[in-house]
């Protein structure tokens, strides 16, 4: 019986390279999928999802007035049977597309899994993932961990002097220079200006070790 899931986590803690790899066992196993995207999200390119460490594939971007049980049914009369659909970057969905997603489980019977950040820089749910959390068969929290050593939770915005970001729009794109995960007591630290982040340097090869400041 097919299911909607939704995988959730604060920011950089893999849910792109995941997605990839569980599409990536799907097709070895000689299994077809649709990846989705939110064209609100450009970063991996056009076309594209993208994670960190380099994995990529092609993806269907989608604008949030499109009917989403509509672009899987096209999908499949196109190109035939579907055995899943992923959606990356989960939380830029409406709450009607969430209500699409069920659909797609529901009355196609294919399972959708949906990634996604649970919280803002505000500490406030994205509509997406308001509705994900309330209607999907199964909930998974992809875990990563705060500076501090704690599990994080929370996503910062920040400046470029590492100082909280506290007011603006809920969406604003951004990557490392602009979005830190970090636990909730240090959230509350860093929102109250206790203190500031300090931004994260370019990545290393493996086993290349960190230069001393």
């Amino acid at each position: 019986m097919a299911k909607l899931f939704f995988y959730y986590s604060a920011m950089n803690a893999g849910k792109t390279t995941t997605l990839l790899q569980s599409a990536y066992n799907y097709h070895e196993r000689g299994m077809r999928t649709l990846i989705m995207l939110p064209a609100v999200d450009t970063r991996g390119g056009d076309g594209l999802v993208a994670s960190r460490i380099g994995l990529q594939a092609k993806a269907l971007r989608f604008q949030r007035h499109e009917d989403l049980l509509a672009v899987v049914s096209r999908d499949i009369e196109t190109r035939g049977k579907l055995d899943c659909v992923f959606v990356d970057e989960a939380q830029f969905l409406t709450k009607a597309q969430v209500s699409q997603l069920g659909d797609v489980v529901d009355r196609l019977d294919v399972p959708v899994l949906a990634y996604g950040l649970r919280t803002d820089f505000r500490g406030e749910l994205f509509e997406g993932s308001q509705y994900l959390l309330a209607w999907s068969d199964t909930l998974q929290e992809i875990k990563t961990i705060c500076h501090t050593g704690k599990k994080a939770t929370m996503v910062v915005r920040v400046d470029q002097h590492g100082r909280a970001v506290t007011e603006g729009p809920q969406v604003e794109i951004g990557g490392n220079d602009r979005y830190v995960s970090v636990s909730r007591a240090e959230y509350k630290r860093v929102m109250a200006g206790e203190t500031h982040i300090e931004l994260q340097q370019p990545m290393l090869p493996l086993g290349e070790p960190t230069p001393k400041r």
